[in-house]
């Protein structure tokens, strides 16, 4: 009998809950979607109730992107050592609680807190559905279901985003955020008794009863049961957080952090700033939803394109070429007149190039890394690049603010 049940979930085909476990990561990651473009929907409603300017609204946007960097950092190692559902299920019932509290500030610092406290949630969910994605999902398809999980980013901005938008025509900004954290809550149960934990974790972790987890995993699969595990080195399970930073490891692990750092600061400009700027322009707080919309419709559409491709092309080449052209498009987007059209065709280029190199540098970082510090290798890029998320929409809120 087998006794290496991940070799059996990498070359085999992928079953009904395979497919379903990779679908509930979409809507995971669409609820990182929609929370980041919450604020930004109710910027102007926020603005207009406690009048502040343009530089102080650029801290407040910015507020849960620092949560998301100091999640993905410290709670992608947990995810490697507690494991991956556990870690998805404490950080949903953080962000559900964060995002109604933040309906209950009556202060712009008990916002920046509450939205600091729902970051937490939504980085160190992020780091462990990567590796989850990256681990349910069979080698040959492996980069596309990464894709597809991407995708959830803005698939969660244009649906729940066109919500938002009708939601703001008739209630105040309060509306957005009390259907975050109703949508939120609804994934705890959902994931508490569909999704079982990683078997590449189990197999390598060998928590009490791993074995059991395992067979009882792989039964749901279709697969046959393993006889028993081998014996991992224990000090080899004790390297995972570190082994990110080891010589073999080092030169990676800095490029890509390095690489979504520059690449999150342009992609945070429409997602923040679009919105007020549209507002700014003359035009009503419910169509400038609408440039969003189209934004993360090309982001829906540039992760699908991307994922497929990656069956047939190159990762690398393909990770250049997204990066490149997603920067075209952004410094034409910051030339474009007051047409609503013309931003919103461009926002849906910008984002079609955009998400695509932010699925590509997921595809990478899950490739890169082995089981033991997958979580954490992917924390550690997303929390360097939620500084870049950070510094995005504050260094804009200054140059708007000194009408440059």
């Amino acid at each position: 009998m087998r006794t290496d049940p991940c070799e059996l979930i990498d070359q085999s085909a992928m079953s009904i809950l395979q497919m379903v476990i990779i679908a509930i990561t979409v809507g995971l990651n669409s609820l990182d979607g929609f929370d980041i473009l919450s604020i930004s929907f109710a910027s102007a409603g926020i603005a207009r109730e406690w009048g502040i300017d343009k530089a102080a609204l650029g801290v407040v946007l910015s507020m849960e992107l620092i949560g998301m960097a100091l999640g993905s950092f410290f709670l992608g190692s947990v995810a490697d050592r507690i494991g991956r559902r556990p870690t998805i299920l404490s950080c949903l019932v953080i962000m559900s609680s964060g995002m109604f509290m933040v309906t209950r500030a009556g202060s712009i610092f008990i916002l920046c807190f509450w939205r600091i406290v729902t970051g937490l949630g939504i980085g160190g969910m992020l780091a462990a559905i990567n590796a989850l994605t990256a681990e349910y999902s069979n080698l040959r398809r492996r980069h596309l279901c990464i894709s597809l999980m991407a995708i959830g980013y803005p698939v969660g901005g244009v649906v729940m985003g066109s919500i938002a938008s009708m939601l703001l025509a008739r209630h105040d900004w309060r509306s957005v955020f009390y259907l975050g954290s109703s949508i939120t809550a609804f994934f705890i149960p959902v994931v508490y008794f569909i999704v079982p934990e990683s078997v590449h974790w189990l197999f390598y972790e060998q928590p009490a009863g791993a074995l059991e987890k395992i067979n009882k995993t792989l039964g749901r699969l279709g697969h046959a049961a393993v006889e028993a595990l081998p014996k991992i080195n224990r000090s080899l399970r004790k390297k995972s957080a570190a082994g990110v930073f080891s010589s073999n490891y080092l030169a990676t692990t800095l490029l890509l952090a390095a690489a979504y750092f520059l690449h999150i600061i342009t992609f945070y400009f429409i997602l923040k700033w679009a919105p007020k700027i549209a507002v700014d322009m003359g035009f009503s707080v419910s169509s400038a939803g609408v440039i969003l919309v189209w934004g993360n419709l090309g982001g829906a559409l540039g992760g699908i394109i991307f994922g497929l491709l990656t069956l047939k092309l190159d990762l690398k080449k393909m990770a250049i070429a997204t990066l490149f052209l997603s920067a075209v498009f952004y410094t034409v987007f910051g030339q474009t007149p007051a047409n609503l059209g013309t931003m919103s065709l461009l926002c849906l280029l910008a984002g079609f190039f955009g998400n695509a190199g932010v699925i590509a540098l997921y595809a990478i970082v899950a490739h890169a890394y082995p089981t033991r510090a997958r979580a954490f290798g992917t924390g550690f890029m997303l929390a360097v690049g939620r500084g870049g998320a950070v510094l995005s929409p504050i260094l804009i809120g200054f140059l708007l603010q000194l009408k440059m």
